[in-house]
């Protein structure tokens, strides 16, 4: 049998608290679980068998925080980890990730296509700039180079027009070079490449301003 010998709150996370054993670090928990379970130092324990009872517990805890954070929105398997790191151990987040994965509650595949299809078809994005959105939600690199090979090029094509046309109606008025310049930052900034950018500028100034871009 082995002995609690201390049991101290976390300096970064007062919900949490460190338990040592035998004077060795033992697990880290929340702290309710303290009391859920009884635990005092001076108690002697089995230590498989305390480890597995506090690992399920809070294998429970977080799984129910991971479904409680994608009952708001969905999210990649790097940003649950991130959401979970603070609370759990890394044994447990792994086992919390592979049952998310198991039950499809994460499937980083099909959210890169579905970011893709609002970036597509709603915010008309190029491909730059949905990629770098992919990126910031965490996206694994070989589900974002996935979902940006299935955009076509003749609807990247068309919402760029789309977009010139809408700002060119705004600047046509002005010198039509500085017009030509802000009509092509736009398209940049909303993540088209420069071949589209070219393509799209000479069709709606039909001059060779772009020999400047």
């Amino acid at each position: 049998m082995s002995i609690i010998t201390k049991i101290e709150v976390q300096k970064k996370n007062q919900d949490r608290v460190n338990i040592y054993v035998d004077e060795e670090f033992f697990m880290a928990i929340y702290k309710e679980l303290v009391f859920t379970f009884n635990l005092k130092k001076g108690d002697n324990i089995e230590e498989d068998h305390l480890r597995q009872i506090l690992k399920d517990e809070m294998f429970l805890k977080g799984k129910n925080k991971a479904l409680n954070i994608l009952s708001k929105t969905s999210q990649s398997e790097k940003k649950i980890r991130e959401k979970l790191e603070n609370d759990f151990e890394e044994d447990v987040i792994d086992e919390v990730l592979d049952f998310l994965k198991k039950y499809n509650f994460i499937n980083d595949n099909e959210l890169a296509s579905k970011i893709v299809t609002t970036n597509v078809n709603l915010n008309k994005y190029g491909k730059n700039k949905i990629k770098q959105n992919l990126y910031n939600k965490g996206i694994e690199k070989s589900a974002i180079d996935e979902a940006i090979s299935e955009i076509d090029v003749d609807e990247e094509f068309e919402n760029a027009l789309y977009l010139a046309e809408k700002r060119y109606a705004r600047v046509k008025n002005e010198d039509p070079k500085k017009a030509y310049a802000k009509v092509a930052n736009h398209l940049a900034y909303k993540g088209f490449n420069y071949d589209i950018i070219k393509s799209v500028l000479n069709k709606i100034f039909k001059s060779d301003y772009n020999d400047d871009y």
